[in-house]
């Protein structure tokens, strides 16, 4: 009862400045990042609020002060969010390893598996990819290449979720040395299709992704039942050049080669589970305008996405949002980038989100370009947390 008191109490001192100042909810949202319906309910004392957000009103309103002071009263011990960046792990650390691993493009051993990195936020799983790294190098020339290519593609996708875009580059660049000094053909085509899909949240010219998805496709289709991720980032691509017949034909053999897949995987380059194919055919839908055929694709692959990869959901979610866009739900849409930013655990704000989120913003202006809620996500949207370590809400989704 006294925690809910403190925090009621912080909610009714937050109004009582806010009122003080002359803003409305809404004004005050748009000043401190925050969605003007989260801080409705931190003033009626339905949500807890935090330090952060505190801090924020105290210098937007003048208080000096006294609304951190109040919100340090209810929560003396609340632990700092986990700052997603690779503060642990000095780019020498890195380069180390990337040098040394590189010295030797051979080998058929292999080190203990990873397990499903996807349930891991990028943070943390940077130190303990870095780890299997050097456990690798240590084998020397007897490590393996399929392993070294597993584990350049990990961090390059890890180092791209934490906004490092130039590190990241180098990694694809050895995990593509790696899979083709692997001589295994599925992996050398896995390695290709995972950077093209990377590349397209990266905004890399689409002609360059293109040609990977091409090499992708070629190596996979000398393997029978295989090339499921080359379909799909293929159909991506062209979907986003413009390219819609080739992109409708591309999605038509993605669906004709997925039909005997696994319910799910965790090998790091493991082809796709069914939810995939669905994200996959959401985001086509998605590119071509087809809002209605993405959303019903994004609920499926929503339905089948375990629960524990928190990061894949929300961009799930963030891909729903703008096809509710796209299908002139422009409310809606914005409506659940925003709960999605401002919910969504501090960890877990990545690049990949944040491009996602700008994809609805685009659909966005394009059909109302002057709802004030567009406004309101592009604030959201610039702070970029993934790269400041703070959340721009609660942090409990």
């Amino acid at each position: 009862m006294a925690e809910a008191a403190s925090v009621s109490g912080f909610g009714r001192e937050l109004r009582q400045c806010r009122q003080a100042a002359g803003l409305s909810l809404r004004q005050l949202a748009a000043r401190v990042g925050y969605d003007h319906s989260y801080l409705s309910q931190v003033e009626r004392g339905r949500r807890p609020g935090s330090a952060d957000l505190a801090r924020l009103c105290d210098r937007e309103l003048g208080t000096g002060g006294r609304l951190i002071g109040t919100y340090l009263r209810a929560h003396p011990k609340r632990p700092a969010a986990v700052r997603p960046v690779v503060s642990g792990l000095p780019a020498a650390s890195l380069a180390a390893v990337w040098d040394g691993l590189t010295s030797t493009l051979t080998g058929v051993d292999r080190v203990e598996a990873t397990g499903d990195v996807r349930t891991v936020p990028p943070a943390r799983l940077l130190p303990e990819l870095l780890a299997d790294l050097q456990l690798l190098q240590a084998q020397g020339p007897d490590g393996s290449g399929v392993r070294a290519a597993e584990l350049s593609v990990l961090v390059a996708e890890t180092l791209t979720g934490l906004g490092e875009l130039r590190a990241a580059r180098r990694w694809w660049s050895a995990g593509r040395a790696f899979a083709d000094s692997s001589g295994e053909v599925s992996v050398r085509s896995l390695v290709r299709a995972r950077e093209a899909v990377s590349g397209l949240a990266e905004r890399r010219p689409l002609p360059q992704l293109l040609e990977l998805a091409e090499e992708s496709l070629a190596l996979a289709q000398q393997i029978p039942a295989s090339g499921v991720q080359a379909h799909a980032v293929r159909a991506r691509v062209l979907a986003q050049l413009g390219r819609r017949l080739d992109a409708h034909r591309a999605l038509q053999e993605l669906l004709s080669c997925s039909d005997a897949l696994p319910p799910a995987t965790t090998s790091p380059l493991g082809d796709l589970a069914p939810y995939e194919v669905h994200a996959a055919e959401g985001r086509v839908c998605a590119s071509l305008g087809y809002g209605t055929a993405g959303c019903l694709m994004l609920g499926r692959a929503l339905e089948l996405c375990p629960d524990q990869r928190v990061g894949e959901r929300a961009q799930l979610e963030m891909a729903l949002a703008e096809c509710l866009a796209l299908e002139d739900e422009v409310a809606a849409g914005l409506a659940l980038a925003m709960r999605l930013l401002i919910e969504l655990p501090a960890e877990w704000h990545t690049y990949y989100v944040y491009d996602e989120a700008g994809r609805v913003l685009a659909a966005a202006r394009d059909r109302e370009p002057g709802l004030a809620a567009v406004r309101d996500l592009e604030v959201l949207v610039e702070r970029r947390t993934y790269a400041t370590g703070r959340s721009v809400g609660s942090g409990s989704w």
